[in-house]
């Protein structure tokens, strides 16, 4: 069947299916012909029915060849010609059939379809189509109205977008294409079809107009914007629109369009917007509107408010999207500011290289080393004693980095060791190996710079929100940042108060991600610490970071050896210029013996007699040697039961009225002893079983005695205030044989994390009466 004949005359039945003119026919017929599509448009819409947008389907076809004049004459006739069944197909530019025979042996161009009819004449077949083409009709039956509706309105669908991606493909004359614009997008509004493709398909036709037409005023550009603006609200803009989009906001970031149309628009990108890598110009088009705010007089604050909107009022953000989109927005914003040094560094793909595709290998420049540049050995010999060498800056250009580095021995043998079989060293690692290390001069252009400060600024807004501050703190770590950030002194300056942030949180998973997430690799404890390369405040933000992480720390000796092995240095200043917090350090490091080396124990005592707060706590650590001394003596009785209603403090003076070497079995229950008697029990060297049965000893009791009492065996938690956080630690007490947690807070994860780490003391020591008991979550 061919569907090209030419035209033929128009028929006073024909009902024209536009509701609004394309180009080249702006003006509307005259007579009450174009009034009656609207009436019966209306009249679908007003009952509500909703359909999804056929592809493909089966249906029944008859085609019927007549003269133009004779159509109502044929349509009321009883004896049509035979139907055929089809399964026909929706294409993008015709309808086509899988069995291309009969009937539907050629394709029908959208082109050729003249109009398309529902049939409601009497004595017309049942629930039926008309298709108007040059020379006949085409009728398709459903095989019920809703079925019947469905094809109708997704044919109009896919004719109508068919015509205006031909129409606005060679465009003339911009005010004509702007209605057209404005009619394509009322049609998406009000369409009955429900699909992603209805609102995305006209926003497809406009990026493809505005990327073949980039000649474009800026009235050109904000009249388009307007136009769309609709369809943005529950759409995101496809790439090539961002593209448009992010051109508006460097041309004219004060436009009215950026703060009314695109608002909502990134709004949307921030709440629903689940994976920025497979759409990159997405976070760019977010990028660019904030840098836009951030160009309002007001600047900052407009940027403060936009991101209050996006957390909401209420004191927990009910959208968990946003917080981790703007940490990617603004980490991208934060490299693509150094990308230029990175690039000339290791020669990775820039940003505009990955929104565009990376280039081939063989088209890039070749990679540049980063060259450790070692100076003059005389001058090194005469500045650089052998505890202290001098700060020399580090030169970087745009072409390669050079790091003039001044090292001893000492130093070199660290490096290696770092470094292990590495060719070449880590900048960073160069940077924090030694005080010896000198720190870069970096300087950005005064675009990167405003970018720099912007997005550093926004990282401290997002910090100060406490709901946000757990997962902000678990997105930074580890490190995301470049290594030419970290080295960048104006960069680690700003971003100082959100690590502070960090570090004054009470929560242990905010300032449990000051460390590192594995060994040999540095976090921001590392980073700001006295020595780093970030330091700049002589170790303050240092001894905070340390004063909260002794606090909930439950391996206590193994943080105390990590800094007796690579921060000992920097706590002995600290306590010597009467810092509390490091004093107490030196004084635990003294009371759990990691300090092997007798110099340098006499050197931390003589450190702590040198202030008087250090003085103090250096004696009461000498009177709690000799009553452990005392406590610990052979003897005493293998049994202890406390009454009832006992207290810590009378668990503490019975337990200096005597000795208690030989106590085995201790019982706390329905006591009123809490977590500070932990230091108590940790002096009992021969305990092994202790009841805890309805007390108020809690985690931080419990992280204390997994490192102390590993000969217990038995523990009955029962009835107490232990969560998962404290039974965590328990996990490392080897020697434990039963636990009872009925009626604690113990979560179901944890409960079968800590039965499979029992079973597999078990079997590996083959015991047998080693249990756990947990009755209830």
């Amino acid at each position: 069947m061919d569907f090209t004949n030419s035209s033929c005359g128009e028929s006073d039945h024909r009902q024209i299916e536009e509701s609004k003119p394309l180009l080249g026919e702006m003006s509307a017929p005259e007579g009450g012909k174009m009034g009656a599509v609207p009436c019966r448009r209306s009249m679908l819409h007003f009952n509500g029915m909703r359909y999804k947008l056929l592809q493909e389907g089966d249906i029944q076809v008859c085609v019927i060849r007549h003269p133009r004049t004779f159509l109502s004459k044929i349509l009321t006739s009883k004896f049509l010609r035979r139907w055929e069944p089809h399964h026909l197909t929706l294409a993008d530019n015709s309808l086509t059939s899988a069995t291309p025979t009969g009937y539907m042996e050629n394709s029908m161009p959208y082109s050729a379809i003249e109009d398309v009819q529902l049939l409601s004449w009497e004595n017309a077949p049942k629930y039926c189509l008309q298709l108007s083409f040059p020379g006949g009709t085409v009728l398709l039956q459903a095989a019920n109205s809703y079925l019947r509706d469905q094809w109708f309105h997704s044919l109009q669908w896919k004719k109508k977008i068919y015509k205006y991606k031909k129409v606005l493909s060679n465009p003339n004359r911009w005010e004509v294409v702007l209605k057209e614009i404005r009619s394509l997008v009322d049609m998406a509004l009000t369409s009955p079809l429900q699909d992603d493709s209805i609102h995305q398909a006209p926003l497809e036709i406009v990026s493809n107009l505005l990327s073949e037409n980039i000649n474009l005023t800026t009235q050109e550009h904000e009249n388009i914007i307007v136009a769309i603006a609709p369809l943005l609200e529950n759409n995101h803009p496809p790439p090539d629109l961002c593209e448009f989009f992010c051109k508006h906001c460097r041309e004219r970031p004060r436009s009215m369009v950026v703060i009314e149309v695109f608002t909502p628009v990134v709004q949307r990108i921030l709440k629903h917007n689940m994976d920025f890598g497979k759409c990159p110009r997405l976070r760019l088009f977010t990028q660019e509107y904030i840098l836009a705010l951030n160009e309002l007089n007001a600047g900052m604050e407009v940027v403060k408010k936009f991101i209050h909107s996006m957390h909401g009022p209420t004191a927990n953000c009910p959208h968990p999207r946003v917080l981790p989109n703007l940490v990617a927005v603004c980490l991208a914003a934060i490299y693509s500011c150094y990308e230029e040094f990175i690039n000339s560094r290791d020669n990775s793909p820039s940003l505009k290289e990955i929104r565009n595709g990376c280039q081939q290998q063989c088209d890039r420049k070749p990679n540049i080393p980063l060259r450790l540049l070692h100076t003059n050995p005389d001058l090194v010999s005469q500045e650089v004693t052998s505890a202290e060498s001098r700060h020399k800056p580090v030169i970087v250009t745009s072409n390669e980095i050079h790091v003039e580095v001044e090292r001893n021995n000492t130093v070199n043998q660290k490096l290696k060791a770092n470094t292990g079989n590495d060719s070449e060293p880590n900048l960073i690692d160069c940077l924090l190996i030694s005080p010896a290390c000198s720190t870069m001069s970096i300087e950005l252009s005064p675009q990167a710079e405003r970018v720099l400060e912007c997005y550093v600024e926004i990282l401290k807004i997002l910090s100060d929100y406490d709901d946000w501050r757990p997962a902000l703190a678990s997105l930074l770590q580890p490190i995301p940042f470049p290594k030419e950030a970290l080295a960048h002194e104006t960069f680690t300056k700003e971003l100082k108060y959100v690590i502070q942030r960090f570090a004054e949180d009470p929560r242990q998973e905010v300032h449990s991600c000051l460390l590192s997430v594995r060994a040999g690799k540095d976090g921001w404890f590392q980073l700001y610490s006295p020595g780093g390369v970030a330091c700049d405040d002589d170790g303050e933000l240092f001894a905070s970071m340390v004063h909260i992480l002794m606090g909930s720390c439950y391996k206590t000796k193994k943080f105390l050896l990590s800094l007796a092995e690579n921060k000992l240095g920097p706590c002995m200043l600290l306590a010597l210029r009467g810092n509390q917090t490091m004093v107490e350090i030196l004084c635990l490091m003294l009371e759990y013996n990691i300090i092997e080396n007798n110099d340098t124990q006499l050197q931390i005592i003589s450190t702590l007699e040198s202030t008087d707060v250090g003085k103090k706590m250096y004696e009461q650590l000498c009177d709690r040697q000799r009553e452990l001394k005392e406590l610990q003596r052979k003897g005493g009785p293998t049994r202890l039961t406390l009454p009832s209603k006992s207290t810590d403090a009378d668990l503490a003076r019975l337990l200096s009225s005597g000795s208690f070497g030989n106590l085995e079995n201790l019982s706390l229950a329905f006591t009123n002893v809490t977590s500070a008697c932990a230091e108590q029990l940790i002096k009992l060297p021969s305990l092994k079983q202790l009841n805890l049965w309805s007390t108020q000893f809690g985690d931080a009791g419990l992280r204390v005695l997994s490192e102390h009492l590993t000969a217990l065996q038995v523990l009955n938690l029962c009835e107490t205030p232990v969560t998962d956080a404290g039974l965590l630690a328990l996990s490392s007490m080897k020697s434990l044989c039963s636990l009872n947690m009925n009626s604690t807070k113990l979560s179901a994860d944890t409960y079968e994390d800590l039965k499979v780490s029992t079973q597999d003391i078990c079997s590996s020591r083959h015991l047998s009466s080693r249990t756990v008991q947990h009755s209830t979550f």
